[in-house]
């Protein structure tokens, strides 16, 4: 009998294919797992709980598959734009964008339903607007309701799910108060079109472009004051970038030009403007002057993506090209050199750039590949590597959009067609390619919450922001939230810790009652108070009650981090530790900054490890433990020698390493 103690340190392969369960001779597999949901592989070898996602508002219609776009002025002016069935909202600083003009409330009543007066509101039955400020009646204060019961001086609300605000019991009004709607802009833009725009940004203007729509500009001129106009382009002879067929279905910009790429009728040409002069897109052998390039192909193979870096990477649906100069110098019309690297073909996706790499999606949208330069600057090319070589299951059934957080860890994450959510920590200095599916929490139709677009915006916090809009079952009733991932460095103890989905969190005095909930109504939520997890509770009138007093909450709907590794080869006294009798009886686990985990060598038989000892108060905070944990297995000898860690409290989970002691019965 063989007697082992192999050490798990690093984790950086991610979770992988079972179809790698049998290489253990490869390096990989010693890095991989078995399963990882809800947790992010670190670039240093570790793994940690995601963080909860914070509740920041309902679409426009939750009955309309809605968009995330990123709009970037720079870093400590950013935007995240909401695009509707042609509509368009604003969120800033994490809040919806108001109209410039509030209007006054002069009086309420207390009644079924409560009666509002703002003379010349001007408001419809149905706008959503946002009421705060009111003096006595401080009930019904910031908070989103609908106009209902709209005259020329009054109207009642309703809250989100249509019913009517019922004022019967609230405090008497006294004065002032203000009811504001939400800042919308039109845009010409249908539901089932959404997710086909695409866009790029100089300064306070984006440029927006639809195989099936002219050419539109999206200006900003404050935060709630945006403009959309049609694109008047010059040109001789003329571009022929609009009318039906010739719209272009891709936009970039590149070396002071504005690219476009991909009419109908000319799926293959790409459109440079003048440089500098992003409107005209006059021809000629000037080295400033506009040029129109066709790429000859075998076969048509449309053009789905411009990705400008250094070069500019087209990927089609054939193959993947780079446009680059003959001297080595700014493109003109006479030194444009346009060529061909790989014939993969790129799904109607738009990549992400990672530093000088471009990831793209492979046509049928299961793959993704690292478009990079290869070899010297003399003799080097382009390839473009698999990236789920090692883990194909996880992009099953397709995905569907692509964003990149670059701080903390570098994550690319992506959505599936089912609405999971996937990442892929990606450090290819350090050989870090691995990935790990997050389940978001509640639910949708009796099956798992579904994530349905992402965008990321850069911060100067140290930590990019991950948004998100995920389709739920609530109250019976299907509703689209925009919600954004909180921080991983939540402070320096647990008070601050956000562990919790589509939540909201409290910080001030005492309380017993915590309100603001109204977007979950009816739904057993996960409750940290004052850093210690504390009993599920089921949301009633917008809030619910704790069991103790707290100054400070995360409330949200809770979700469960897996962790599990692959069977483990740890040898024998004649080879390998595969297919022989093993038994694990005692593991190491070196943690992080951690509060609350389950180990076992099976999903059904896991324990929980204390943390609290007999000194601590059961309505306190404990201290995040950094170190090891000795734990005991009881189990006999099994050839499915596997390590399971799971966390289900709203507490932090990092996983350094595992250190298992075992047993081998050599047959």
């Amino acid at each position: 009998m063989a007697r082992s103690a192999p050490a798990l340190s690093s984790f950086t392969a991610g979770e992988i294919s079972p179809r790698l369960e049998g290489r253990t001779n490869i390096e990989k597999y010693r890095e991989g797992l078995s399963d990882l949901t809800n947790m992010v592989v670190m670039p240093h070898g570790g793994v940690t709980r995601r963080p909860g996602t914070e509740y920041l508002g309902e679409v426009k219609s939750s009955s309309v598959k809605t968009r995330l776009i990123p709009f970037q002025f720079k870093t400590s002016d950013t935007y995240i734009l909401e695009f509707g069935n042609q509509i368009m909202r604003v969120f800033r600083n994490d809040l919806q964008v108001l109209n410039s003009s509030a209007k006054t409330i002069t009086a309420a009543t207390k009644a079924n339903p409560g009666v509002f007066t703002s003379n010349g509101h001007g408001f419809s039955n149905g706008d959503e607007v946002f009421v705060d400020s009111l003096g006595g009646m401080t009930e019904v204060n910031g908070r989103n309701y609908l106009v209902a019961n709209s005259s020329t001086n009054t109207f009642s609300l309703q809250d989100l799910f249509g019913n009517d605000i019922n004022t019967t019991s609230f405090t008497t009004y006294t004065s002032g108060g203000t009811a504001t709607e939400i800042f919308e802009v039109a845009t010409p833009y249908a539901e089932a079109d959404l997710f086909n725009i695409r866009f790029a940004q100089s300064a306070d203007t984006m440029y927006l472009v639809h195989p099936s729509y002219d050419i539109r500009t999206l200006t900003r001129s404050d935060h709630n004051n945006w403009t959309f106009a049609t694109l008047s382009i010059s040109g001789s002879p003329s571009p022929g970038l609009s009318g039906s067929d010739n719209r272009p279905s891709c936009v970039s910009f590149f070396e002071q030009r504005l690219v476009f790429a991909g009419t109908n009728n000319n799926p293959q040409s790409i459109w440079f403007s003048k440089n500098g002069n992003y409107t005209n897109f006059t021809v000629g052998s000037n080295a400033d002057d506009a040029l129109i390039y066709t790429i000859a192909s075998n076969q048509v193979n449309a053009i789905r993506y411009l990705s400008a870096t250094r070069v500019l990477t087209i990927g089609t649906s054939g193959g993947e090209y780079v446009l680059t100069s003959t001297n080595d110098g700014p493109i003109t019309p006479t030194t444009t050199l346009i060529r061909k690297y790989s014939n993969y073909g790129s799904a109607s996706i738009e990549p992400v750039q990672v530093a000088d790499v471009t990831l793209f999606v492979q046509r049928g949208a299961r793959k993704v590949r690292e478009f990079k330069f290869v070899g010297d600057v003399n003799t080097g090319g382009y390839a473009a590597p698999d990236m789920t070589i090692l883990a194909e299951h996880i992009t099953d059934g397709g995905l569907t959009q692509f964003a990149y957080q670059q701080e903390p860890d570098s994550v690319v994450w992506a959505t599936r067609t089912d609405g999971t959510l996937v990442g892929m920590t990606y450090r290819r200095e350090e050989e870090v390619v691995a990935w790990h599916k997050h389940v978001i929490g509640g639910a949708f139709s009796g099956g798992q919450a579904v994530v349905e677009s992402i965008a990321t915006l850069p911060s100067d916090s140290g930590e990019d922001e991950l948004y998100m809009i995920v389709k739920r079952t609530i109250n019976s009733v299907t509703k689209r939230y925009v919600e954004k991932l909180k921080v991983f460095d939540f402070g320096a103890n647990t008070t601050g810790a956000f562990f919790v989905d589509s939540g909201l969190s409290y910080s001030g005095s005492a309380t017993t009652t915590l309100s603001g909930l109204y977007h979950l109504p009816g739904e057993s939520v996960s409750v940290l108070a004052n850093g210690a997890s504390h009993p599920d509770k089921t949301v009633a009138s917008g809030g619910i009650s704790l069991d103790f007093s707290a100054t400070s909450a995360s409330v949200g709907f809770g979700f469960t981090s897996n962790l599990e590794t692959l069977r483990i080869e740890s040898g024998s006294v004649d080879g390998t530790s595969q297919g022989k009798p093993k038994r694990i009886h005692a593991i190491t686990l070196r943690l992080f900054e951690t509060v609350g985990v389950e180990v076992g060598n099976s999903a059904d038989d896991l324990d929980r490890i204390p943390f609290r000892d007999s000194s601590m108060d059961m309505d306190t905070a404990i201290p995040l433990f950094t170190g090891d944990k000795e734990i005991e297995f009881p189990g006999g000898f099994e050839d499915d020698d596997r390590i399971f860690v799971r966390q289900t409290q709203p507490l932090p989970l990092t996983v350094l390493a595992l250190f298992p002691r075992m047993n081998t019965f050599d047959l």
